[in-house]
């Protein structure tokens, strides 16, 4: 409750404001160019003089620092009070500063300065800034009355002129009402009167010249500045709309009989009382002198400088008439601004043209009406330098030359007080309105008319910067003590604006006030802005200040209590005599509390002091007791009492009693044996999978709670104990306080609940915490066997509390008692806690119905046989039904934290992020497909193999498991391992199939893994084996409806904008595209660009025979288990799949062709080729249409200029098949070679023979294409396969013969050895001419062996009719290649 200092605001970029108001301080200045220079000049021979430069190198350095910090003593500033503009100007040029919310980190947000115009203000050659106003400007609109509308600027300049501008810098009016420098200009707006007697002041603007002072009406000029801010405003959107704004009224006053005037303040409208009335007319009027009756209004003006020193103006109200100055305005059009020009003084700005002549002609300027100085505090030597007037007008501070701070009485002309040493000070006043909450209300029959507390006092404090030690000091007023002092830095400025919002009146003021800043310190240095907080009781004087005392009490207290040595006994005294000296109830309050707070103190303290201020509270007079209090003090005490009660039973351990057998665990479960031996089977599994380790701190003991913070979590309210709002952390830390020994049966169960119960605990409340304690402590739990046994006791105990069950409960209506429990359970995501919870409460609930059955059935069948039975009841019926929801939970959760152990390989990030736990709500709320999305987020992340999972499901069937670890070998894929691993997680998944077999049923899990993979392969596209898996799993799918549904969605969702992208981009290309362009159009990688669009084509492909095979089959039946029938939630994946409207098939194919062609492209790297250049119009305007969609496709015949580049790609793409299959041949038979092009993942000749098809160009030419291209490459046992499917043998066999001869010519013309010359001479002349016209160079493999050369002349002589031209020419190439073999 101390004077603070608080930051609200920091600046963005003052350095660059600095910059463009001080050039000279620049870094990059003359002077740091000087010096550069000179530093390259010296060279080396410099370094040896610069030592005995280095003092004086040092001063310029801090002169330099010093002058760069303290550059804003030599601006101009000014705050708006709403905080909404800063003003800084020096010279001619001005920045505006506008405040923006910017986030900080954690989510915090801060205000900061933002530059909103900086530029040059001056109009006239030669004139400065000499003083700035930002006057916040009132709202008209109805919806925001008393808020500022805008803010205007006030500029008064060396050449006399005043201007007012917008926030953008926009001028508005410009006046000249005096030809000399303007001096200061002061604003007053409207404020309430405190007092029935006080005078209503007018709102005024104030402007000081060296011997005049003008007073501007502020209504006014209110009313003038909006109608000239609409008419810019209008000029600027139409341009030539003339209006014209109200007359501005202003007096002047000429101010006789001073020196020098440097500052001044108008302190308002005020009457004399008689007494002064009548001592003023006979100190002027002498003895005779006669008075009026009523007393004259004055305006009081107060101005400071040389000779007076203070001098006292009182100008009568009606001596002089306000002047009005005519605003005349001519707006010209929309290229030029909108100016102002006056009859009587006003200038506006225009072009540089129009300038000239109007500058030329001054404005007629009114004189001013001579006011003598009254009287004045004279001191010759002395000179004053600023005044600041308090907010309610009765006290003014005053600097002067010999660094003293006077404070006058405005009233009296006299100087009250007077500081020294503070040379250049600069101060601001603090007008602080008392809270009436915080007085206390006296103990007194108050009347219910008016407030007993009376009304609100005001303080004023005095703020003064002294920035010669850089100190900011509060002083109290008039005669108090200093009450703050902060030390702040030496090149600060104090802003004290000490006005308002212009344009309110009284009832405008009174509605809603946006907060506004009385005094501001901005720091240069470290960029920000302060504001000065002062509580109201500083104000009160220590003797008569009884809160004053107590704060003071309660800070002893807090260093008390913060001693580093503590010996309670001692402490334990002096903290209650601190206690019961302190007066106020709401302080002995906030005393008690920050005791209790402190965990220094040990419990019994802390019970003694609080029985003591109970005690010192009952022995008061009954009407003094502070009932709050009281109550306070007694459920404080209450808390501590139990505290020390639940302490004492943890401490008495009891002899924990012997591990209960199984036989006896399944009785007290009601569970028959297999029953019981299936739980512990599931609870072992969930263990086994469940191990994860974790860090315990031997300081967090279990069942430990410090008094601090037992009290922080509990309140006590009308005798009744409720928890406060806690983290869930903070919870169990509470229950593991009351139960936490009692689940370890270490101490007595029944005596914590009788005496929880007594302490007035709700038994809804204690199951709660015992069940937040049982659900989070699985660990433990699952461990201790003999813990069920403690939670069953515990049960039993809380169910038969008074108030636990309700009394008109039977067994036909469900209990919100046992609902409760079941909601925990439900809630839990520790599925085998909340599993064995559940199993103890349909035991105790069981064994309540029974009792409650038997004494009905006691009184009608008294003495007669009756046989065991169970009674039946609803909340049993819920029981069993949660029962097998948490066991199918604990069967999901158990797989899911399985892993299949892999070999060390890459795994994505996305595969590494933990899966969330499950519980029975979140499957609950998850939908009917949400079994299955957890199930495929498992797989995805075990990158679990698709024959693994069948493998489960073949298991779950067939229940055959001889031949399993034979058959493990054929379904592993490479890279997995660990076969017991492998074994559990295949039971697991056994165990989940047989569990879910509607959830899990293959299509709806295949459906669920391959949307999964999709979606986490848009996460990332270079991760494509993803998009591979998720094909995979969609393939596998055997329902058509669901696999068409699934494949559709796929498209739209995820790969149809990517595809178009990579269309677009190939077709931009030409070719295949680079990395680089893949990635900053598609998104992905190269390699992984050319893996999508395979993927594309699989997924189309699948899609269409999907679409075909849908006509034969009906769409399944989608069931769901019976205990999951009541899931809620988003419509699940299959359904949605189903709900796919039909394909139109053509449309698909046309897709799909080109889907392979940009695959064939990226693929083999093909060149000069724009994939859509191989459509026309109509096929190009059908692809990325919705697929189900009728579009118009090509029909009927080909362009033939089209079917050419078709022709031309097909040869291309076949040329580039054969020789990827002879660069994989070479490197099967060299393997350290460059990689080849894979073509084992499709038929690429049949893909080829279809695509010719589906473009309409001849199949046999691409099949003879292939045919040549393959013994072109050597691949000759290729070729003689692919000459089968050719048709036209007789063209091939043509074609084939240039083929020999161009490898004959190579080996007997190229070669050129002794043996070929031979040869060549014994060859017939026809057939040596037409070898010697064969160009080997198209050859793309001449290395053949003679005798495979021979074999493809005797295909050529096969398939050449006798008739042929050529044939005599393959005759004698077959004697040619006998003599050469």
């Amino acid at each position: 409750m101390a004077c603070a200092l608080v930051p609200f605001c920091t600046f963005q970029d003052l350095e660059s404001a600095r910059d463009f108001l001080c050039p000279h301080l620049r870094p990059g200045g003359k002077e740091g160019a000087g010096k550069a220079s000179n530093w390259e000049e010296d060279g080396w021979g410099a370094w040896e003089e610069s030592e005995t430069q280095e003092p004086q190198e040092e001063e310029e350095e801090s002169t330099a620092k010093t002058q760069a910090n303290s550059w804003l003593q030599d601006c101009i500033l000014s705050l708006s009070p709403t905080n909404d503009l800063m003003v800084i100007a020096r010279e001619q040029k001005a920045v505006f500063f506008v405040p923006k919310w910017k986030h900080r980190e954690k989510g915090k947000e801060e205000m900061q300065y933002a530059v909103g115009w900086s530029g040059s203000l001056n109009v006239e050659e030669g004139e400065c800034v000499s003083s700035v106003l930002c006057i916040p400007l009132a709202s008209q609109k109805r919806s925001s009355t008393g808020r500022p509308d805008w803010t205007c600027i006030v500029v008064g300049f060396t050449s006399g002129y005043v201007r007012f501008y917008t926030e953008n810098g926009v001028l508005l009016l410009a006046q000249l009402l005096n030809e000399d420098p303007v001096l200061q200009l002061k604003c007053r707006t409207y404020e309430i009167p405190r007092h029935p007697g006080v005078t209503e002041q007018n709102e005024e603007l104030s402007i000081l010249y060296p011997a005049a002072v003008v007073t501007i009406d502020g209504f006014s000029l209110f009313q003038s500045l909006r109608a000239c801010r609409n008419q810019v405003a209008r000029a600027a959107a139409s341009g030539n709309e003339n209006v014209q704004p109200p007359p501005l009224a202003y007096k002047k006053w000429g101010l006789q009989d001073v020196d020098t005037i440097v500052d001044h303040v108008s302190v308002g409208i005020m009457t004399l009382s008689p007494f002064d009335q009548m001592k003023t007319a006979s100190t002027i009027g002498g003895f005779n002198a006669t008075i009026k009756n009523n007393p004259p209004a004055m305006s009081q003006y107060i101005t400071v400088g040389s000779n007076p020193f203070t001098g006292f103006f009182y100008a009568l109200e009606g001596s002089s008439q306000p002047l009005l100055s005519h605003v005349a305005l001519a707006v010209a059009s929309k290229l030029t601004s909108a100016f102002f020009h006056a009859a009587s003084g006003w200038l506006g700005w225009k072009n540089k043209q129009e300038e000239e002549p109007v500058q030329k002609q001054k404005p007629k300027v009114e004189p001013a009406t001579p006011l003598a100085v009254r009287f004045g505090i004279p001191d010759s030597r002395r000179h004053g330098e600023r005044i600041c007037l308090s907010p309610c007008n009765s006290l003014a501070a005053v600097t002067d030359d010999f660094g003293r701070v006077l404070l006058l009485d405005v009233t009296r002309g006299l100087s009250v007080r007077m500081w020294k040493g503070y040379r250049d000070a600069q101060v601001g006043w603090i007008q602080i309105v008392e809270d009436l909450h915080e007085r206390e209300a006296e103990k007194m029959d108050s009347s219910p008319f008016g407030t007993p507390q009376g009304p609100s006092r005001v303080a004023q404090f005095l703020v003064i910067y002294a920035p010669r030690r850089g100190i900011l000091e509060v002083w109290s007023t008039q005669q108090g003590p200093r009450v703050g002092a902060f030390n702040v830095g030496k090149h600060c400025r104090l802003l004290y604006p000490g006005y308002k919002i212009m344009g309110l009146n009284n009832i405008t003021s009174q509605g809603w006030q946006p907060q506004t800043y009385q005094i501001c310190l901005v720091d240069p240095v470290s960029g920000t802005v302060k504001t000065v907080h002062v509580p109201f009781h500083l104000a009160l004087s220590d003797k008569k200040s009884e809160r004053a005392k107590d704060m003071h009490l309660v800070k002893k207290l807090s260093a008390l209590l913060k001693a580093k040595t503590l010996k309670p006994d001692l402490i334990e005294a002096d903290v209650k005599e601190l206690v019961l000296d302190i007066k106020y109830p709401a302080t002995k309050k906030q005393a008690l509390e920050s005791i209790l707070a402190t965990d220094r103190l040990p419990l019994s303290s802390l019970t003694n002091i609080t029985q003591t201020l109970m005690d010192s509270l009952k022995n008061q007079e009954v009407e003094c007791i502070d009932e709050g209090l009281l109550q306070f003090c007694s459920n404080k005490l209450k808390l501590l009492h139990l505290h020390e009660s639940v302490n004492r039973l943890n401490s008495l351990t009891i002899q924990s009693e012997t591990v209960p057998s199984d036989n006896d665990l399944a009785k007290l479960l009601r569970l028959e044996e297999e029953e019981f031996a299936r739980l512990q089977m599931l609870l072992e599994n969930y263990k086994q999978q469940n191990m994860q380790p974790s860090v315990h701190f031997a300081e967090d003991k279990d069942g430990v709670l410090s008094v601090k913070t037992f009290l922080e979590y509990l309140d006590y309210e009308k005798d009744v104990i409720n928890v406060k709002k806690l983290e869930e952390n903070e919870y169990v830390a509470l229950g593991s306080f009351f139960f936490w020994k009692c689940l370890h049966g270490e101490s007595s169960t029944e005596e914590m609940c009788q005496m929880l119960e007594s302490a007035c605990f709700s038994p809804q409340l204690l199951l709660s915490l015992l069940l937040s304690v049982w659900l989070s402590k699985e660990k433990d739990i699952l461990h201790r066997r003999q813990s069920v046994c403690c939670l069953h006791a515990a049960l039993s105990l809380l169910s038969k509390m008074t108030v636990a069950m309700d009394e008109s409960w039977d067994s036909q209506s469900v209990s919100p008692w046992w609902q409760q429990m079941r909601s925990a359970c439900i809630q839990s995501e520790n599925n085998g806690a909340a599993l064995l919870s559940a199993h103890v409460g349909h035991s105790v609930t069981a064994q309540i119905t029974d009792s409650i059955a038997e004494k009905k059935l006691s009184h009608i069948t008294e003495g007669g046989d009756t046989d065991p039975w169970e009674a039946l009841s609803l909340d049993t019926e819920y029981w069993k039904l949660l029962l097998k929801q948490l066991e199918d939970c604990l069967i999901l959760q158990t797989l899911l934290n399985s892993k299949v152990s892999k070999k060390a390989s890459y795994a994505s990030s996305l595969q590494t992020e933990p899966l969330g736990r499950l519980s029975v709500k979140k499957l609950l709320e998850g939908g009917k497909g949400g079994i299955a999305d957890s199930v495929a987020k498992w797989v995805f992340k075990q990158d679990l193999s698709l024959p693994l999972l069948r493998l489960g499901r073949k298991r779950e069937e067939s229940e055959i498991e001889e031949d399993m670890p034979q058959s493990f070998s054929s379904f592993l894929p490479e890279g997995e391992e660990d076969q017991p691993g492998l074994q559990t997680v295949l039971d697991l998944l056994c165990l989940a199939y047989q569990q879910f077999p509607c959830s899990l049923e293959m299509d709806v899990l295949h459906a669920h893994c391959c949307w999964e993979y999709v979606v986490q392969w848009n996460k990332d596209p270079e991760e494509a084996r993803f998009l591979t898996r998720s094909i995979e799993h969609l393939r596998c799918i055997d329902n058509a409806h669901v696999q068409h549904g699934i494949s559709l969605m796929m498209w739209n969702t995820f790969i149809v904008k990517r595809f178009s992208a990579a269309t677009y981009l190939m077709d931009k290309v030409g070719k295949a595209p680079k990395d680089r362009l893949c990635r900053k159009d598609v998104g992905m990688s190269d390699a992984a660009m050319t893996s999508f669009l395979g993927s594309c084509s699989d997924l189309l492909q699948t899609l269409m025979e999907a679409d075909v095979r849908s006509d034969e089959m009906q769409p399944p039946v989608l069931d769901t288990e019976d205990a999951w029938v009541s899931v809620e939630g988003q419509i699940s994946l299959v359904e949605l799949a189903l709900e796919q409207k039909h394909i139109h098939y053509p449309l698909v194919q046309h897709q799909s062709v080109l889907c392979t062609l940009l695959y064939a492209i990226m693929k083999f790297s093909l060149k000069s080729v724009k994939p859509l250049s191989l459509f026309d119009s109509k096929g190009k305007n059908a692809f990325f249409k919705d697929l189900t969609s009728i579009q118009l496709l090509p029909s009927g015949d080909v362009d033939p200029a089209l079917l050419s580049i078709r022709h031309q790609f097909l040869t291309k793409l076949v040329s580039a098949v054969a020789q990827a299959h002879s660069s994989s041949q070479k490197t099967k038979d060299s393997p350290e070679g460059s990689i080849a092009v894979s073509v084992k993942d499709r038929d690429w000749p049949t893909l080829a023979l279809d695509l010719a098809q589906h473009l309409q160009v001849t199949e046999d030419v691409i099949r003879r294409h292939y045919v040549c291209e393959l013994y072109n490459y050597g691949l000759d046992h290729l070729g003689e396969e692919a000459i089968l499917q050719v048709h036209d043998k007789e063209v091939l066999a043509s074609q084939l013969l240039v083929l020999t001869g161009q490898r004959l010519a190579y080996a007997l013309l190229h070669t050129q050895t002794k043996e070929g010359m031979e040869l060549l001479a014994r060859l017939p002349p026809t057939l040596c001419t037409w070898l010697k016209a064969m160009d080997p160079q198209d050859l793309q493999n001449v290395d053949v062996p003679i005798s495979t050369t021979a074999k493809l002349v005797d295909k050529v002589i096969e398939h050449l009719p006798e008739n042929h031209g050529q044939y005599s020419v393959a005759l004698n190439l077959i004697e040619a290649v006998d003599a050469m073999s």
